[in-house]
């Protein structure tokens, strides 16, 4: 018989419907069975795609005793981090006090009051490995509860003051000096693996925002930090991480070497990997890097896409009960596609062997360079990687008729605003229509699809069902989308929506006793404590998207308020940026702007115009990452009243015309496409001229 679960609309909650786990949803009713009742309350948190989820609700979850006693000594509550990530973060600050480490499946145990007291991420069904069973996990607390409450509440009365004071003690500033990007790439260098590129050894995770201060090193001419991020992208892109057959990248790797994933793909890593190879694209001229990009926001389209324009969550690592199953294959899998002669090359290509590098069986995973495949093809480079993409594709075909993993098909708003933003911003660097239309069309259904009853915006959309109001790192990363997508187009909505969610960022969730923002707004439920995300994670904090969008709208507004908010943010992330750059590579990016100069390049013309959108082109083909781009037209007086970079820039005998400005001084206009990537190379070394 199903749980109270079976009625939500997060497909994570929806997967434990059929446990015999009396579970609740996070609601009030629940809340108030717990003071009811003074039972403890038991919350479990997960995502759909966490493989160790999975398997701890087939031990634990499924099994009768333990539900029993579960259902007997607690009010047991499911939570999707991704619907809740308020709830997530302040657990998880208790699990880490308590146990020194984190993850999911993340527990806590708490009061009838919502105070956690003790806490944990995976238990076993019987004593594994130094890790007591999950049945006796629950009877130590139910003991402890019933024998000595007085210390169970002081004790949560000590998690919660600590959680309280962690979401709300701001770092002691600093200074914001010319040697904080190259310093922590030094510091970055100290933990960076030479052979395998990314920092540290195993588990391997992407870190796609430290990566991102490395380009913007390299892109000052920082060589380590060049060499840095070339090893790391090469690397990944021939590892087991990125998927051979059909683009996009898993999770992590279990390895140091990027071959064994645990095989989920989330949206918003593709996201950043994907704007990170873009970026790099555009650095260096790749043209491997350029691939990857394509591949992987064609596989956002053809499988993670919802047909009215929103971007799924994630896919899941296990397809018939079975971890990566859906992934790999053998050498007579492969030659049963291709053929003979084509099957023992690609095989022997991609490490696809008899005895196998997963359980087995092979991930597949590029071991001979793409000059030495053109070379056994006899083909030049282009001919010989089109024939190569002609068999990925047959066994893309054949792969497709396995079980497919679940999805999860909700529409985070934050993770869709990554991907709008690189959507947006590969469209105008390779003149690709579809990517256009995908980021339009994204874009637009964000913003109806998603407006709650209140006119605020929602964190998740369900199968039209909108989940609780929008939190800070949606609106930073919907507007950071936006601005992308103006930048693309030069269409005014994109940029007028995203000043105002800055607005409406600054009005609900900024800090009203020290610099930055917290997580929750006004409009979200209040907990024991208003959590603060001041550290990149998986995901960019809010706090640092946020502080690189308000140093953006300051050089295009001019408004002062906004700089002068980044720059108390910035201040007071000076020491932490500078010791643990890993961990905080965007707002390194953000500080990294602030640094400047900041390229203002206005546009005089229309956004309809063919001439137009070939500035655009040309800008967007160039690693340009502390540039603002706005359209000057006659016709929208009060658009460049606005942006008053955008003032007094006429066109030039009647042609479409680009301003190339710095520190409010400027070039000479130009009316070719040519001029202005001659202007952007030589930058301040040509004379400078009032406009």
């Amino acid at each position: 018989m199903a749980n109270r679960l079976a009625g939500e609309s997060s497909p994570y909650l929806r997967q434990h419907a059929e446990n015999p786990v009396d579970w609740w949803p996070w609601c009030p009713e629940a809340l108030t069975e717990a003071k009811t009742t003074n039972k403890p309350i038991l919350v479990s948190i997960g995502y759909s795609s966490c493989h160790w989820c999975h398997v701890m609700a087939h031990e634990s979850f499924e099994d009768p005793a333990i539900a029993a006693k579960m259902n007997e000594w607690f009010v047991c509550i499911k939570v999707d981090r991704e619907e809740r990530p308020d709830i997530d973060a302040l657990i998880m600050t208790a699990v880490q006090a308590i146990t020194g480490h984190g993850g999911w499946p993340l527990h806590g145990f708490l009061t009838p009051d919502g105070a956690p007291f003790y806490g944990g991420t995976y238990w076993p069904p019987a004593d594994r490995q130094g890790m007591p069973a999950f049945s006796k996990v629950l009877e130590a607390v139910h003991t402890t509860w019933e024998s000595k409450p007085d210390d169970v509440q002081a004790n949560a009365g000590h998690i919660s003051t600590f959680i309280r004071e962690s979401h709300s003690v701001t770092p002691t500033p600093g200074e914001i000096d010319d040697l904080l990007v190259d310093d922590a790439v030094d510091q970055l260098a100290t933990r960076f693996d030479p052979t395998s590129g990314g920092f540290g050894g195993a588990p391997k995770f992407p870190q796609a925002s430290a990566l991102e201060i490395l380009l913007r090193a390299a892109k000052r001419g920082n060589d380590r930090a060049r060499q840095m991020i070339i090893v790391t992208l090469d690397r990944m892109a021939s590892g087991g991480i990125h998927d051979q057959i059909g683009g996009g990248f898993h999770r992590y790797t279990v390895d140091a070497v990027w071959l064994v994933p645990h095989f989920e793909k989330m949206l918003y890593d593709n996201a950043q990997i994907a704007r990170l190879y873009l970026d790099a694209w555009r650095l260096t001229k790749n043209e491997r890097y350029r691939r990857v990009v394509t591949t992987t926001l064609d596989y956002v389209l053809r499988e993670m896409t919802h047909p009215q324009g929103g971007f799924h969550s994630a896919q899941d690592a296990d397809s018939e009960g079975i971890e990566g199953k859906f992934f790999v294959w053998s050498p007579s899998e492969v030659i049963a596609v291709l053929g003979e002669e084509a099957g023992e090359r690609f095989n022997r290509w991609f490490d696809i062997t008899l005895a196998g590098n997963f359980e087995g069986h092979s991930i597949p995973n590029q071991v001979v360079d793409d000059a030495i495949i053109a070379e056994e093809f006899g083909l030049p480079l282009d001919a010989a990687l089109a024939k190569l993409d002609s068999w990925r594709e047959q066994l893309y075909a054949a792969r497709a008729k396995r079980v497919w993993p679940g999805r999860d098909d909700k529409i985070n708003l934050s993770w869709n605003g990554m991907m709008l933003r690189v959507f947006a911003e590969a469209a105008a660097a390779f003149d690709r229509a579809d990517y256009r239309d995908a980021a339009i069309r994204n874009a637009s259904f964000l913003l109806e699809h998603l407006r709650r009853p209140d006119g605020r915006l929602a964190h998740v959309w369900t199968d039209g069902r909108l989940g609780d109001p929008a939190f800070l790192e949606d609106l930073a990363n919907l507007a950071d989308g936006l601005r992308a997508l103006y930048e693309a187009t030069l269409d005014r909505r994109w940029i007028e929506a995203s000043l105002a969610l800055v607005d409406q960022a600054i009005a609900e969730f900024a800090d009203p006793n020290g610099p930055g923002f917290f997580d929750t707004g006004s409009a979200h439920e209040t907990l024991i404590a208003r959590p603060r995300e001041l550290q990149d994670g998986a995901t960019p904090a809010g706090n640092s998207v946020m502080t690189e969008l308000l140093l953006r709208f300051h050089a295009m507004t001019g408004n002062e308020a906004y700089g002068v908010r980044a720059l108390r943010f910035l201040e007071a992330m000076a020491r932490p940026m500078a010791e643990q750059p890993v961990g905080f590579g965007r707002i390194l990016c953000a500080a990294d702007l602030y640094r400047g100069p900041i390229r203002e390049i206005a546009i005089a013309g229309k956004a309809d115009d063919p001439d137009t959108n070939a500035f655009i082109s040309t800008i967007a083909d160039r690693y340009e990452p502390n540039a603002v781009i706005g359209l000057a037209d006659p016709d929208q007086p009060d658009l460049t009243e606005r942006f008053p970079f955008l003032q007094f820039r006429p066109q030039r005998e009647g042609k479409v015309t680009a301003y190339l400005c710095e520190h409010h001084t400027c070039l000479p206009p130009v009316t070719s496409p040519s001029e202005l990537n001659r202007l952007l190379d030589e930058g301040i070394g040509v004379e400078w001229v009032a406009f």
